[in-house]
């Protein structure tokens, strides 16, 4: 999962860049920033006793410009997540192919389609919440007859209002829907967005390895077949000594996120 191999292969190809602009400050901030996250990363698994290369680094992207998420891609990295569907749609197609999207937001059912058709090379959605939208991606998968997409059910564990998310308790149940009544899907493992400041505390992260393994107790499967994402950029090291396999890093990476401004 880790991209650091990746990293020197794709800066140092002359021949691809030669007729390409010279990175600005801001990129070349962004693929410092992106080794630094490697590095972090490693000295994090090390310290829990873990492989490196069994943790995704997701770089999300929100709100950024489709030349910065190329400068990064350059720089080695593969998989990039994106919260809204209109975002991701408009820069899929701009950017190569064997980019490994997440979608990490929520997900209504009238975007359900248009993500999937939008998006060919969607290989998860980490946010499925409740058994509707399950259902809705399985059904729109197996009719545009498109591969197995991955799923994570999204776990509610700091148990705040505004949060998206299944109840700990309901995430057994909902992760045996996925297994065992939608097909088109693959159930992946858990995903939790833990505090809303970013700091989230260790019993977030504990919580969910805490309904993992109720998970795979129940649905009969290794802990090690099921991920869990959780961790972003001001607490990722915490998540990966505490069973991280998927972070998702943003501002680290690609710097504070700029909203447009409302009139």
């Amino acid at each position: 999962m880790n991209n650091l191999e990746n990293e020197d292969k794709h800066t140092n190809e002359p021949s691809r860049h030669a007729a390409e602009p010279a990175m600005s400050a801001a990129a070349i901030d962004g693929v410092a920033a992106l080794r630094s996250v490697f590095q972090r990363v490693n000295q994090a698994a090390e310290k829990a006793g873990r492989a490196s290369d069994r943790i995704r680094v997701i770089a999300v992207s929100k709100t950024k410009p489709v030349s910065l998420i190329r400068q990064v891609y350059d720089a080695g990295q593969r998989s990039f997540g994106e919260n809204y569907v209109q975002e991701i749609i408009e820069k899929a197609p701009q950017l190569p192919e064997d980019i490994e999207w997440h979608f990490i937001g929520n997900l209504q059912s009238n975007k359900v389609k248009p993500l999937l058709t939008g998006v060919p090379n969607l290989v998860m959605v980490e946010s499925v919440d409740d058994e509707k939208i399950a259902n809705m991606l399985d059904r729109v998968v197996g009719n545009i007859g498109r591969k197995p997409l991955k799923v994570l059910v999204q776990v509610n564990t700091s148990g705040e209002e505004s949060k998206f998310g299944v109840e700990p308790s309901g995430c057994v149940g909902l992760a045996k829907h996925v297994k065992e009544a939608c097909s088109n899907l693959e159930f992946s493992g858990l995903m939790t967005i833990g505090m809303a400041d970013y700091t989230s505390t260790p019993e977030n992260f504990k919580m969910l390895a805490k309904c993992r393994s109720e998970v795979c107790e129940a649905l009969g499967i290794p802990e090690e077949q099921c991920e869990l994402s959780m961790g972003m950029s001001g607490d990722f090291e915490l998540a990966i000594e505490l069973g991280s396999t998927n972070v998702r890093i943003g501002s680290t990476i690609f710097g504070a996120r700029e909203y447009p401004k409302k009139n």
